[in-house]
């Protein structure tokens, strides 16, 4: 495993590892996309993409980078139709219908690819502590090839994640000079337990005034009233409404945040339409973490700032993909 790490930082650092290519993938079909694995490609990280069987070459392509959570597999992320027997996990997110959800909304106008990112032991923030020689290399290589892949399809970049998988993101900022252009949007769904301000809030507001097309979204919920076993599960600071809040604060420094308030939700949106929070309320301590996701979550923090917002769908409202959900998993 050292040598493997080793021979991957010398070739990324040379140019010399081979651009990835469509025919080179293995494709395993269901009945209306197309299955790539990379799972031997980069050091302890697997790789599933989710690309429509027929791809249109003249429209552009939006590839949502999906960074999965702790503790879950892609399988599970994914979902499926649910049978008696089945683990509750394949329930609970369902990015693969929330996807045929958003290629139906955009049919017309973008091809949609769904890239799902699990690190080995389930956690990105423990793969960025061991990878720490060369997780420089090995996170823009990851975008930068998969985005390779689909160069006849002119694509772009969304970078998203869930829980433990912001830690690719933000590490992803932290080990390059500046967000590249080909990212046109960064999405935290109820993963913004890595930001820190030294670290990221000036790499993020630069990248937000390159481009006006440029959208941050960050969807968390008031989790510092959890209790578990007696005990707050998270700090009022370290949490996601915490770190969340830091986030927004700090970038009011840099933009004009226009606050409101709802009974459920606190919000904080840029007039140009550039920065979205939405802040889920949670004074009775319920567990909302995973929730944020199922409730068109994913769906959501894609299209917010678009003309497509909210049609069709209603963030926080009942499941607007269910006729999408797969009978089966990924294979």
């Amino acid at each position: 495993m050292v040598l493997k790490r080793l021979l991957f930082s010398l070739a990324a650092a040379t140019g010399l590892l081979t651009p990835l290519t469509a025919q080179e993938t293995s494709d395993t079909p269901l009945s209306d996309c197309r299955i790539t694995h990379l799972d031997d490609r980069y050091p302890d990280v697997r790789i599933t993409i989710d690309a429509p069987r027929k791809m249109h070459k003249n429209r552009p392509t939006k590839v949502i980078f999906y960074a999965l959570p702790n503790g879950n597999t892609i399988e599970w992320t994914a979902g499926k139709r649910m049978e008696q027997g089945d683990d509750w996990h394949y329930d609970i997110q369902h990015i693969a219908a929330q996807t045929r959800f958003l290629r139906k909304q955009w049919k017309k106008d973008y091809n949609i690819v769904t890239v799902y990112l699990m690190a080995a032991g389930k956690s990105w923030g423990a793969w960025r502590s061991q990878h720490a020689a060369d997780k420089a290399e090995i996170l823009p290589a990851i975008v930068d090839d998969v985005l390779g892949m689909y160069v006849a399809y002119h694509p772009s970049a969304i970078l998203s994640s869930h829980s433990g998988g912001g830690y690719f993101i933000f590490e992803y900022i932290r080990v390059q000079d500046r967000i590249p252009e080909s990212v046109e949007r960064i999405v935290f769904l109820d993963s913004t337990y890595g930001y820190e301000d030294s670290l990221h809030v000036e790499k993020l507001a630069d990248w937000l005034k390159a481009d006006p097309e440029h959208r941050l979204c960050v969807t968390s919920y008031e989790d510092a009233t959890v209790i578990l076993d007696g005990k707050h599960i998270v700090s009022a600071s370290g949490g996601t409404w915490g770190r969340s809040l830091a986030m927004a604060s700090d970038l009011s420094e840099r933009f004009p945040l226009r606050r409101s308030e709802t009974d459920e939700f606190i919000f904080y949106e840029e007039p140009k339409g550039r920065i979205w929070f939405k802040l889920k309320k949670n004074p009775e301590g319920k567990i909302y973490h995973t929730v944020l996701v199922e409730r068109n979550g994913f769906i959501d923090t894609v299209l917010e700032g678009t003309e497509k917002a909210g049609k069709g769908y209603e963030f926080w409202g009942e499941r607007a993909y269910s006729d999408y959900i797969p009978e089966g998993i990924f294979q």
